[in-house]
């Protein structure tokens, strides 16, 4: 399966130790995401429509109220670079 270029940043990002941190509103829906780099920077590219692609497809999640980070699936689906962790 082919994911686009926007999509393998933001996975590379979470490869290497990034996280998706997310606001809600009052409803506890999601209003806003961010990717947040390992050493804490924000990084630009990810907008609420490429969040939600991500996490329907099954390439981050969230357990136990944590941030969102990559999963299994997500690590096999990015093409591996030779600065991935």
């Amino acid at each position: 399966m082919d994911i686009s270029k926007a999509e393998q940043r933001v996975l590379h990002l979470l490869a290497q130790g990034g996280r998706v941190l997310v606001e809600k509103d009052e409803r506890n829906r999601i209003i806003h995401a961010t990717c947040v780099t390992r050493e804490g920077w924000h990084s630009p590219g990810l907008d609420l429509a490429l969040f939600r692609k991500l996490r329907r497809r099954g390439y981050i999640a969230s357990s136990g109220g944590a941030p969102y980070r990559i999963t299994r699936l997500g690590t096999r689906r990015v093409r591996s670079q030779p600065d991935n962790r």
